[in-house]
């Protein structure tokens, strides 16, 4: 009995001792606990990212876009990625921009400069402006998304709902790569597919354009959109850096971006009325795709075997049973490439082939 309470008592005292040594530890030595350290860079501490957030802060500007007959139609983010020279060089968003005839930047320190824009694209939703390089006190530095992986902390920079927000830094993770979201150009349906990156570190209006950052301050997307739904929580999308400096670059460099040309009118098949109103009737039978409702004239289409009524499934081997996916796998291809159409018409699959030609 004696020595069970002696075994007891001394398990007690080292339980004891060892917790009022942890907390001595905590107490004197709090930053040598929490520590994390990615790529010999930046450590994160109790104390956040705070190292990484300033390696970019100030090369993050507010996007102020003016029309000259409706004055100021919107903000949004954008930071600058490179000088040339005697300029430098901000990306931000084509809808962020878009309808704009003049364009102010607000720096950190509430500085604002007049901005020339170079060009922009609009399915890319890439946009650069131009000032002078002694305007500027950060350039941004571009990490990359291929070196990402899912889990990784990530945090924006931007000024969601408007100017009066600007600067505001959200931190989340990387929650999915090369996700295929439809979105909408044209404003009525989605029409598009953007290839982006997932993350749950909020993203609001106003926080587009903006960089979506690595812990060690590098900028590995461009903010671009979010599901804003009253269920949906968490769930915004950024350009991958990759393809955004790609664009960036071609608008810089006045190229034209080439994108092939088919020539037709579509609808999806899920369109019933639509499709009655422009006197196409579909067979219970057909699969779903996109229907052809029109072919313009001197077009690749209207050189092909295409006709009115056809229902596209498939470009080579894609499967195309959405406008948005027509139109993505598409732009895979370039002009005065030849590609394979699968095509439903009355009850019948066809192949047919056609030579792309370059979109005006």
């Amino acid at each position: 009995m004696k020595k069970t309470i002696i075994y007891i008592s001394t398990i007690i005292v080292s339980i004891f001792l060892g917790c009022l040594l942890m907390y001595g530890v905590i107490y004197f030595f709090p930053n040598t606990i929490v520590q994390l350290v990615n790529n010999n860079l930046v450590t994160i501490t109790d104390k956040g990212i705070n190292e990484g957030v300033n390696k970019v802060y100030d090369s993050v500007v507010v996007v102020k876009t003016i029309s000259k007959d409706s004055g100021e139609i919107g903000t949004g983010t954008g930071f600058v990625y490179k000088t040339e020279g005697n300029n430098a060089f901000v990306m931000t968003n084509h809808h962020v921009i878009n309808g704009g005839t003049e364009y102010k930047l607000i720096f950190s320190d509430n500085r604002e400069v007049n901005a020339t824009l170079i060009g922009s694209d609009e399915y890319a939703d890439i946009a650069v402006l131009k000032v002078k390089k002694d305007d500027i006190t950060l350039v941004a530095t571009l990490g990359s998304n291929e070196s990402t992986k899912i889990g990784d902390t990530v945090f924006t920079i931007g000024a969601p709902l408007g100017l009066e927000y600007a600067g505001t830094v959200t931190r989340g993770i990387l929650s999915g790569k090369d996700r295929l979201v439809e979105v909408s150009i044209s404003g009525y349906s989605s029409d598009w597919i953007m290839n982006v990156m997932q993350t749950d570190a909020a993203i609001n209006p106003g926080n587009s354009g903006g960089p979506l950052c690595n812990v060690n301050g590098e900028v590995i997307g461009i903010n671009s959109l979010k599901i804003a739904e009253n269920e949906v929580e968490g769930l915004g999308f950024s350009i991958p850096i990759e393809d955004a400096l790609s664009y960036a670059n071609a608008i810089t460099k006045k190229e034209k971006i080439e994108r092939p040309y088919v020539g037709i009118q579509m609808l999806e098949t899920t369109a019933i009325f639509d499709l009655i109103r422009a006197g196409i009737n579909l067979d219970k039978d057909s699969p779903k795709g996109v229907v052809i409702t029109s072919i313009i004239e001197n077009s690749p289409a209207s050189k092909s075997k295409l006709e009115v009524g056809d229902i596209i499934t498939k470009i080579n081997n894609y499967e195309t049973n959405s406008i948005a996916k027509f139109r993505y796998y598409l732009y895979k291809f370039n002009p005065k490439e030849k590609i394979e159409l699968t095509v439903y018409r009355k009850g019948k699959t066809k192949k047919i082939e056609i030579t792309l030609d370059e979109s005006e």
